[in-house]
């Protein structure tokens, strides 16, 4: 298997570099190196700049407005992105309830949503966990009760990331008790302008409310938002969560990470030493990068694999764990670089425009908040323990 770039590869990265330069606003770009917290316009933004050059869709076949892109050229645009310090795509319409649409969803919802999540008319969030059924999403109790040509939904989904933004949502409801668990789960979409929605912010630990519970209490939902046949969510659930584990992976965001450390550890504290000159440290960051060099070259014969045809299977959740557990080595270690800057963390500093005295050195908030933010990593998408349960049945067992 060939893990090197050929000609038109490398031709193609040097045109995203090109763009990215050219099309990238740098305020922008600097307001995501230094981990500033990004608005709703930010993302739009960015979002409508990818979609003026045909790019937004990068898992998108070219009929539904997409890029038409294989795996190797979705990578190199993810790697080069994350290095220029592009904000991410938002990943709730574009890459997780698009594919599903096209893949399960009727011709009139292609032809509605398809194009809405392209030209920012729609801002999707997903509604997948709920108090006691995170992991175990097949324990969750959303209830979607056929009513004429209406579902009436009542129920809570928990964790619900930029919620406040969507004004659609995408749910598991269960609509039926019969049989398995999972075999009476619908995915159906919500207007969250419907009357009976509520969402309620949650502070994180970073001090922002980027999470939310949305709460559904006799909320009327027309049966034709219903997405596949009733009772057979699962199916979705199940492929949309493979394309999130995947990209959960985040090498891109690795290496920035993995170059942030660098940069804190090799400025000279004062009255002192750079840290990366202490050996223990030292050896700590060889390791990291070490690790993170083997993962990229995994992750590469995955993508190398996709490009000939082959459907990611187990490889998404062995990504997804050694994925979210490198950057949240990363963070730790940026954390420890910042020293005694890493304790008083002021959440409000981290506002564009806050007119706050900084506490330290400029570098010491963000890697303190994105320490806090990211110890979500391992539980979102289905936790680490879940995925390793996974690995062993498909791979390890006899």
């Amino acid at each position: 298997m060939d893990l090197t770039y050929t000609k038109a590869q490398i031709a193609f990265r040097d045109e995203l570099r090109g763009f990215l330069a050219d099309k990238l606003p740098q305020a922008l770009s600097e307001k995501v190196a230094r981990g500033l917290r990004l608005t709703k316009s930010d993302y739009e933004t960015w979002h409508a700049i990818l979609n003026a050059r045909g790019w937004l869709g990068v898992t998108w076949p070219r009929e539904h407005g997409g890029t038409g892109w294989d795996a190797v050229q979705r990578h190199i645009f993810e790697e080069e992105v994350t290095a220029a310090h592009a904000p991410r795509i938002v990943p709730f319409g574009v890459n997780m309830l698009g594919p599903v649409l096209m893949k399960f969803g009727s011709d009139a919802q292609k032809a509605l949503y398809l194009p809405r999540i392209l030209n920012g008319d729609d801002w999707w969030c997903q509604g997948y966990s709920e108090p006691g059924a995170g992991s175990d999403l097949a324990s969750l109790r959303t209830e979607a009760v056929r009513d004429g040509d209406h579902y009436v939904v009542n129920g809570q989904k928990t964790w619900t990331t930029l919620g406040q933004y969507a004004n659609r949502i995408f749910c598991l409801v269960r609509t039926s008790k019969e049989g398995k668990p999972q075999q009476g789960i619908s995915f159906l979409l919500i207007d969250m302008d419907t009357p009976g929605v509520e969402v309620r912010p949650i502070v994180l630990l970073d001090g922002e409310a980027e999470v939310n519970e949305v709460w559904f209490q006799d909320v009327r939902v027309p049966v034709e938002n219903l997405v596949g046949p009733e009772n057979a969510g699962w199916t979705c659930a199940k492929y949309l969560l493979t394309h999130e584990r995947t990209n959960i992976a985040g090498i891109g965001f690795a290496r920035a990470g993995l170059a942030a450390l660098k940069r804190i550890a090799s400025a000279e504290m004062q009255g002192g030493r750079p840290l990366i000159e202490n050996p223990l440290f030292a050896a700590k960051v060889a390791q990291v990068e070490i690790d993170l060099m083997a993962m990229a070259t995994t992750n590469l014969r995955t993508v190398a694999a996709a490009a000939e045809g082959q459907a990611p299977g187990p490889e998404s959740s062995m990504l997804k764990v050694k994925g979210t557990i490198l950057r949240q080595q990363i963070n730790a270690l940026a954390r420890q670089a910042v020293g005694p800057y890493a304790q008083p963390f002021v959440s409000e500093a981290l506002e564009a425009g806050a007119n706050l005295d900084p506490v330290g050195p400029d570098y010491a908030l963000p890697a303190t908040q994105a320490y806090f933010n990211n110890r979500k990593l391992s539980i979102y998408g289905g936790s680490n323990e879940v995925q390793r349960q996974i690995i062993s049945k498909t791979i390890l067992e006899l």
